[in-house]
């Protein structure tokens, strides 16, 4: 049970952040366009990329123990630098969400969706390299995945669905930085985590 927490916490903590791919769920949310398609899209995904992570590099580790070690601080310095970033955001702020322009058709957004996903870099290091390297760490690494899948059905559906509850509160550009502040220390705490944690 510590082990699905552990991957459920981490994989939240994540996907969190908000990016283009969050943001555009949060705009469909606010209207109403395709939601439930639009979430299922990020949420499996995410499944299958988190999937992709925890087992390639479960079978890499065991061939190249080295490896470990390497994309751990790798891993670590992104997060730092991760932290970093949204740290800065949450001490300069000025963002705010606008929910504007038509709607598009099921078909387009899907298309939307998909490229914000998939050619999206840093989808690859927080599900496939992050997540599973810190997968490594636990005996029972599927049951980390199942955490960490977990947390993002709940995650992307929570968004879409509770986006028009969202809205009034987003509007503000100190919300953005309060998250921001959150997600950079959440992110410097997981970066020390794995340096220092055997």
């Amino acid at each position: 049970m510590s082990t699905f927490l552990a991957g459920f916490g981490l994989g939240l903590s994540l996907i969190v952040a908000i990016g283009a791919q969050n943001a555009f769920i949060l705009r469909a949310g606010l209207l109403r366009q395709h939601v439930f398609v639009l979430c299922s899209v990020c949420a499996v995904s995410d499944a299958l990329l988190i999937a992709a992570g925890v087992l390639g590099l479960g079978v890499l580790v065991g061939k190249a123990p080295f490896f470990l070690a390497f994309m751990k601080y790798a891993g670590a310095s992104f997060l730092f630098a991760y932290g970093l970033r949204s740290l800065l955001k949450s001490f300069r702020g000025g963002r705010f969400l606008v929910a504007e322009g038509e709607a598009n058709s099921l078909k387009e957004a899907i298309i939307i969706c998909l490229m914000l996903t998939w050619l999206n870099p840093h989808v690859y290091l927080d599900t496939v390299i992050l997540l599973g390297i810190a997968s490594t760490q636990y005996n029972e690494s599927m049951h980390f995945a199942a955490g960490a899948i977990i947390s993002s059905f709940i995650f992307f559906y929570s968004l879409g669905f509770g986006a028009r509850l969202l809205s009034n509160f987003f509007e503000h550009p100190v919300s953005w930085r309060i998250l921001d502040g959150i997600i950079g220390i959440v992110m410097w705490s997981i970066a020390f985590s794995l340096v220092y944690n055997n």
